[in-house]
């Protein structure tokens, strides 16, 4: 056997050893490595609102979402409407979105948006946390008329299989799709929580919605007419069947244990929509707590701390750097544990 050959052998059996060698976990960013990327997110988040108040994607404006995720980080820093560093800026966004509260309920403007539920359903969310802190009595007064009014559209844009469309199923009938749907279930619920009527039947029907669209392996398919199951959507909808508050259900095991196998590995992003699928996986880890909320944090915390970009924000390939800003500094900021929504 000549010279050349033994070598090859021998660093070919290196290399299997070596990968056969437990790997170094990642390191766990400190805490203070986590409160400096954060400062640094919400510092271009607020910087890049507009003086209206809003902000919006680059890939795909949709001003009304983007406004409530970037307000929904905001208040998870802590600060209120008359309260803390971004009181200003929460309030802007507040008053932006009162504004574009329609006569029928929507929160929205359907002629820029061709997929105005989901910025309805995180504008319901927002004002909901707003809703719980706010003193001033006339503008808690309009808060309750504008989400009141909302619940309202929610439970009429509602298609017959308990979905929900991208816009309202008077607008497009027989159809309904996942993603939204959680949307609205979990700015039913913000709304529910801040002391806002939200007819159970509403919640029941969606709930039903999702039951049927679980697939065996505990995978939530697209929509109730098939799609496979999606794991970004599977994660969102376990977050909303907690949101609804169905801890108990026994599509829980099953969807959870889904959900575990496909982002064990935090950095696979094979399934696509990664901050969509990390934005509710997070709030369901860390509803679980304990030692399974631990080592998701560290990985997934490391992950995004990687990838914060010089000037402090993130970039989300689908919508823009608001959305991946705004996603990240949400599940960076569950630990403080301000909002009610995402509260154990």
């Amino acid at each position: 056997m000549n010279i050349q050959r033994k070598l090859g052998w021998f660093w070919a059996a290196a290399v299997l050893a070596a990968l056969a060698l437990p790997q170094p976990a990642v390191a766990a960013p400190s805490k203070a490595e986590v409160q400096r990327a954060v400062d640094r997110g919400l510092n271009w988040l607020a910087t890049r609102q507009s003086k209206m108040g809003h902000w919006q994607g680059a890939q795909m404006p949709y001003p009304t979402a983007m406004t409530a995720l970037g307000g929904m980080a905001l208040l998870c820093e802590g600060s209120t409407t008359t309260q803390g560093k971004y009181a200003p800026n929460i309030r802007r966004a507040v008053d932006y979105l009162i504004s574009r509260s329609r006569s029928n309920g929507l929160i929205g403007d359907p002629t820029r948006d061709d997929r105005y539920t989901y910025g309805h359903g995180f504008a319901m969310l927002f004002l909901s946390q707003v809703l719980g802190e706010e003193e001033d009595a006339e503008r808690r007064e309009q808060l309750i008329d504008v989400l009141t009014r909302a619940v309202r559209f929610s439970g009429e844009a509602q298609a017959a299989s308990g979905g929900w469309g991208y816009v309202s199923c008077k607008d497009q009938p027989n159809f309904d799709e996942g993603s939204t749907t959680i949307t609205q279930v979990q700015g039913l619920r913000g709304c529910r929580n801040a002391g806002i009527p939200v007819p159970k039947e509403i919640i029941d029907k969606a709930v039903a919605y999702i039951h049927r669209c679980t697939g065996p392996d505990g995978g939530v398919q697209y929509n109730s007419q098939g799609g496979g199951g999606r794991p970004p959507i599977s994660a969102a909808a376990l977050a909303c069947l907690y949101n609804a508050g169905e801890y108990d259900d026994k599509y829980v095991p099953r969807v959870l244990a889904y959900c575990k196998k496909h982002f064990a590995n935090v950095a696979s992003a094979n399934f696509g929509h990664w901050h969509y699928a990390h934005y509710y996986y997070a709030q369901v880890m860390y509803r679980e707590g304990g030692k399974d909320w631990e080592e998701y944090r560290d990985k997934v915390y490391a992950k995004i701390l990687a990838e914060q970009a010089a000037d402090g924000s993130w970039t989300d390939s689908f919508v823009g750097p608001v959305f991946g800003t705004a996603v990240n500094l949400t599940i960076l900021q569950l630990e403080k544990n301000v909002l009610p929504i995402y509260q154990r």
